[in-house]
């Protein structure tokens, strides 16, 4: 009598689904945010590109974003907000800005793009729109006076 393989093709599955999945995934706390990515994956897509990348930077004296530190600085309850603008920065910005010299450069950079429009669809909202406008308008002398300094 021979057997069904139905049992053995549920088994499999429900391994697929629970195990597989999960390998590399990540929980991260972020203030108020908690998001789950793979950011494993996207460091190894990442690595796939950054030599070539940083090959053509000539802007050696320039960093965008400092060590770590300056980051892991940020109060536990501004975290998600952070994030969610520097996703929206390297977003709108600087993927849709880039142009790869070919074709295989370009379709790792897409799938980097499409890994953090997961993670910042994942974020909530950090403030309300109209509270961020007035916070910005209050803070204004600020940005003025880094202004007068810098001079």
């Amino acid at each position: 009598m021979r057997g069904s393989g139905l049992p053995l093709c549920l088994l499999s599955a429900v391994f697929y689904l629970f195990w597989t999945p999960s390998a590399g995934l990540k929980t991260l706390h972020l203030g108020s945010c908690v998001i789950t990515t793979n950011l494993q994956g996207i460091r190894s897509g990442f690595s796939e590109i950054r030599d070539s990348v940083q090959a053509k930077d000539e802007i050696i004296d320039v960093r965008i974003l400092r060590k770590t530190q300056s980051l892991q600085g940020t109060k536990p309850a501004d975290q998600c907000c952070l994030l969610h603008h520097i996703l929206r920065l390297y977003l709108d910005r600087v993927f849709k800005n880039y142009q790869p010299p070919d074709h295989h450069i370009f379709r790792k950079v897409s799938r980097l793009a499409n890994s953090l429009l997961t993670i910042k669809k994942d974020l909530q909202l950090c403030l309300p729109p109209q509270a961020v406008v007035v916070k910005a308008l209050g803070e204004l002398d600020i940005l003025l006076q880094w202004m007068e300094e810098a001079d």
